[in-house]
């Protein structure tokens, strides 16, 4: 099945898993927690979160009684800069298909690929981890 809007399985585990430890909080959450909570593999979440730790957004902890904290609040912490921080540096230009020219005198599309990428960009700078702990 086709979707429209595809988020990586990286981007939308690291999103799910930080909002499962934003609703732990202050409680320490591991990978096998997570994993169990996301049917995901632990190893492919352990490469995730070891980025997002090694980012400074969480901190991680070693031992059995180890995991994963917030570095900071939730409330500070917005899924556009979870997103950035496994899939890069979002860029809103003219194109969003990337392209410098264009066959065509005026974009086939309009302005609407632009605007539901702004408003993408938009909804993820404002949704916080804190929407997920109270």
């Amino acid at each position: 099945m086709s979707h429209l809007i595809n988020i990586s399985e990286a981007a939308s585990l690291a999103l799910h898993g930080l909002a499962i430890v934003a609703q732990n909080s202050p409680n320490k959450v591991n990978v096998k927690y997570l994993a169990e909570k996301l049917d995901a593999s632990e190893a492919h979440l352990a490469k995730i979160f070891q980025r997002l730790n090694k980012s400074g957004i969480i901190r991680s902890f070693r031992g059995p009684k180890g995991g994963f904290v917030l570095n900071k609040p939730a409330k500070e912490i917005s899924f556009l800069d979870i997103y950035e921080i496994v899939e890069s540096k979002i860029i809103l230009n003219d194109c969003p298909l990337h392209k410098t020219g264009c066959p065509f005198e005026n974009c086939i599309f309009g302005n609407a690929l632009k605007n539901i990428s702004k408003n993408l960009y938009e909804s993820f700078k404002y949704i916080k981890l804190s929407n997920f702990n109270e």
